[in-house]
């Protein structure tokens, strides 16, 4: 690992203010971030990077690269869930098996936006198709995690039917502003979005630093919830993830040679979700433990990505 990329992540500014929510917390302060505004600035991450990568697919000629990477991301996101859950099953419920292999499978569209910024520091460019994979990558593991919960544990009663979930994983609202975003942004006309550019371009770094202080204030609470768990789930919160990456920096290049797009397959592997799943769980696994898989994903892989994760994958896509 390139120690000068290590120090220059861990001194990014909107990682230090990850860091500072998490002190705020531990210092038991009352600084906090109000709801309405948290949302709203989701909102905006998922919209600046869905029309940004948008617009840089309307420029970019479609070729077998972009199906093979559509294919590869549908790959991992199936194959993840599938022995995730046998590992786990062997040490917690179905049901908690089921929704942290589909967590595990998913994607952070946080983690992915901080990855855009991290490539964008290094001044590497990426596909505005990784946008699109990182899209189709959300609802996979769901249907996975759901069909391996309904075949171990047939006696449990599901709230909703398979069809409401495979529904409710496509029109969650993350994945439908993102999606929507890029679509947009693909047929926007291009004079037109530049009068746009300012906001989705400009501010973004900003409300990223902002978004992640609210991250570290969730995680240091969550955390502690997590903590009765025990040691095994810990290490799978890191070394899961960390596997994942890495072997997919290194089989990325049978799809690409973009050193940016191969860091985005890697951190989409390592990524868990705690948005999308935990919203599809509560239909899907009622039994399970949002204790369990949130603070998992939140608390443990999250700020392991974004600190050494990502330094890791981009030394490994380089030099592989």
């Amino acid at each position: 690992m390139d120690f000068q990329i290590l120090i220059s992540n861990l001194t990014n500014p909107t990682l230090l203010f990850f860091l500072l929510g998490i002190i705020a917390t531990t210092v038991k302060s009352d600084l906090e971030i109000p709801q309405s505004s948290s949302k709203f600035i989701s909102l905006y991450l998922l919209f600046a990077i869905g029309f940004k990568g948008g617009q840089e697919l309307a420029h970019s000629h479609f070729s077998s690269e972009i199906l093979y990477s559509i294919i590869l991301g549908l790959l991992i996101a199936s194959l993840i869930p599938i022995y995730t859950f046998f590992i786990l099953k062997r040490r917690v419920s179905i049901s908690d098996a089921g929704a942290v292999a589909a967590t595990y499978g998913s994607v952070s569209a946080v983690t992915f936006v901080s990855a855009v910024s991290f490539l964008e520091s290094q001044q590497i460019a990426f596909g505005g198709h990784m946008v699109a994979v990182m899209a189709l990558m959300e609802s996979p593991a769901i249907i996975v995690g759901v069909i391996l919960m309904m075949q171990y544990d047939k006696e449990a009663k599901k709230e909703g039917s398979m069809r409401s979930i495979i529904q409710h994983s496509f029109t969650n609202g993350s994945v439908l502003l993102i999606f929507g975003s890029l679509i947009i942004g693909f047929i926007a006309d291009t004079k037109q979005a530049e009068g746009i550019k300012p906001f989705t371009t400009d501010i973004f770094k900003g409300f990223l630093a902002l978004f992640l202080l609210e991250m570290g204030i969730v995680t240091a609470k969550r955390f502690s919830a997590f903590r009765q768990y025990g040691l095994f789930l810990s290490v799978f919160a890191i070394l899961i993830p960390a596997t994942n990456g890495c072997i997919v920096a290194f089989a990325s290049g049978l799809v690409t040679e973009s050193v940016g797009n191969r860091f985005i397959f890697a951190i989409l592997a390592a990524s868990a979700s705690y948005i999308a799943v935990p919203a599809a769980m509560r239909l899907a696994a009622p039994k399970a433990d949002p204790g369990l898989y949130i603070p998992m994903a939140l608390g443990l892989t999250f700020p392991f990505n974004i600190t050494l994760g990502m330094p890791l994958y981009y030394a490994i896509v380089q030099h592989f």
